[in-house]
């Protein structure tokens, strides 16, 4: 053992927590290998403390299901590692590891669906494999639109947020990949559009397209079986906003089918 390590394990428990504090998740797990008494500061509840949202009580306070933990820092892995269903199972909220930001989701019951409450339009469905109790399949429109809001004061400031909505495309899907897909974010006095493009026999043959091909945005692939298509991204001062989130088809009048919405995420841009 050097003898600076020597010195610095000489200071007391709490000023190695401390110190440790300052840096981040990952090396807070990396130092507790170093000896016994890295390992002691480490996991205190003083240095997980500062890791984790100032407003954390409140968080859990509103999860749906009971929430346990035996430390800040088992409390730091929960809430980094599963969605926490929250606000009546209206929304998600997660830790990002590599950021240390919050990331939230909103359920497709949380977002503005023309017609969604029409049966012959859209139906909803309880799902296994969603974080929410259900999501809703569009059944056929003409004139698609869904719309969600958030405030930014929810999100961690001075971060670049994207926001994205995440859909499957199911087997019977037509119609969709006809007109580009319209796509926006506004904020305050900012506002960013963009077009998405479907290509479902693309998605019917491989199962999903790449992202970006040719300067032309794609709809992509989370690895949990949903797809993400992004809505725009911007960046979230201290000030105090909506976030206002859009995705759209109402200039062509071709029906359009097969497209199951879970929500929308909110997630820092790494």
């Amino acid at each position: 053992m050097s003898l600076m390590s020597t010195r610095i394990e000489s200071l007391p428990e709490e000023c190695l927590s401390h110190i440790i504090s300052l840096t981040c998740p990952q090396d807070a797990c990396r130092s507790s290998l170093v000896s016994c008494t890295f390992r002691d500061a480490a996991d205190s509840d003083l240095v997980w403390d500062k890791f984790l949202p100032l407003d954390y009580s409140d968080i859990i306070s509103n999860s749906v299901s009971p929430f346990f933990f035996s430390s800040k820092k088992d409390l730091y892995a929960k809430l980094s590692s599963t969605p926490l269903l929250i606000d009546g199972g209206q929304k998600t909220f997660l830790l990002d590891k590599h950021t240390n930001k919050r990331c939230y989701m909103l359920s497709a019951r949380e977002l503005s669906i023309t017609w969604s409450t029409n049966s012959p339009y859209w139906h909803w469905k309880h799902l296994f494999h969603s974080r929410f109790p259900e999501a809703v399949e569009l059944v056929m429109v003409s004139w698609l639109e869904i719309r969600g809001k958030i405030n930014t004061g929810m999100l961690s400031p001075n971060t670049t947020y994207g926001a994205y909505i995440v859909v499957q495309v199911v087997k019977r899907a037509f119609g969709l990949d006809d007109t580009p897909l319209e796509v926006s974010i506004e904020v305050g006095d900012y506002k960013t559009r963009g077009k998405i493009y479907m290509n479902l026999n693309g998605f019917k043959r491989q199962g999903y397209e790449p992202f970006c091909v040719g300067g032309q945005r794609f709809p992509c692939p989370r690895g949990d079986g949903w797809l993400d298509i992004e809505l725009g991204e911007f960046y979230n001062d201290e000030s105090d906003k909506e976030v206002k989130m859009e995705f759209k088809e109402i200039k062509g009048n071709q029906l359009k089918g097969g497209l199951l919405v879970e929500g929308i995420e909110l997630r820092p841009k790494h």
